[in-house]
């Protein structure tokens, strides 16, 4: 059988900040991301199977995207857990992730690849990830290249 690659792409809002920037990112400040998402497969050769000829159905994709990505961190601030920019607890923040690594386009792209790949089926890989900060700016993940 043939390996095939399909991607869908998916948009939400999300701010960060980093800590201890030299620059304007060390301020509070959000971004329209685009995240790309490439699987490499082969295509299910099963009549029986209502799967037939698809490497995943792009249905099972988005709910498997929205549920683990886009619901998780749209509207929401992704700040570093040791970022004081915040205080912790504070209700007036709204949304806000703490997380322990500085909440770059390049590092939100392998913690997604970590969050995504445990629920793609057997028959799939995740062969590309990419994450687009601003129309000019994106990180790629390739778990082939670790």
């Amino acid at each position: 059988m043939k390996k095939i690659r399909i991607t869908k792409e998916f948009t939400f809002e999300m701010a960060h900040a980093l800590r201890g920037h030299d620059g304007k990112c060390a301020n509070i400040h959000g971004h329209s991301y685009t995240l790309s998402v490439t699987l490499i497969g082969v295509a299910i050769n099963d009549e029986t199977n209502p799967k037939n000829g698809m490497v995943m159905d792009f249905a099972d994709l988005k709910k498997i995207i929205k549920e683990h990505i886009v619901d998780l961190y749209d509207h929401a601030l992704l700040l570093h857990e040791k970022h004081d920019i915040i205080p912790n607890g504070s209700s007036q923040a709204g949304k806000v992730i703490r997380v322990d690594y500085q909440p770059t386009c390049e590092n939100m792209v392998v913690k997604f690849a970590e969050q995504i790949t445990p629920h793609l089926p057997p028959n799939t890989q995740l062969f590309r990830l990419g994450l687009r900060e601003t129309s000019t700016s994106y990180a790629e993940y390739y778990p082939s290249d670790n």
